[in-house]
């Protein structure tokens, strides 16, 4: 097991209890953190942007959030996990599990990139987004 693999399960521990300052502090000051073009959150530029413009947002707009890791590719500097996030849309009152797969980039020990694949379909229902989204 590689030490970005450890640590990488420690940022998920981290985030299930809720030491976000945690993650961030993993992130390199230029992380490219890239989301779905189809959903209503932007890929961002550095940890301050991923704190304001994902995780406050994804916690605003999702009750009991969770993203629950279950399998790891450990590809050395690049890796990738597999889970399932769940949670209650604030707005819609829909909760939700859908699977997701999740790529992480490292150098120098920082988190350098990442990108996430989930089913849109069931974020848009859930954040009730998905007229506006079709339009």
């Amino acid at each position: 097991m590689s030490a970005n693999l450890d640590r990488l399960k420690g940022l998920y521990e981290a985030f299930a209890k809720g030491d976000v300052t945690a993650v961030l502090g993993a992130m390199d000051d230029r992380i490219e953190w890239r989301e779905p073009d189809s959903l209503p959150y932007e890929d961002q530029v550095g940890p301050q942007a991923v704190a304001e413009n994902i995780f406050a947002r994804v916690m605003q707009d999702v009750n009991g959030f969770t993203v629950a890791p279950d399998e790891f590719v450990d590809g050395g500097d690049t890796i990738a996990c597999t889970g399932t996030y769940s949670g209650r849309g604030a707005k819609t009152g829909l909760s939700f599990s859908t699977p997701f797969v999740h790529v992480w980039k490292f150098r120098n020990d920082k988190i350098v990139y990442f990108r996430t694949y989930t089913d849109t379909k069931v974020w848009a229902d859930v954040l009730g987004v998905g007229a506006a989204l079709s339009a």
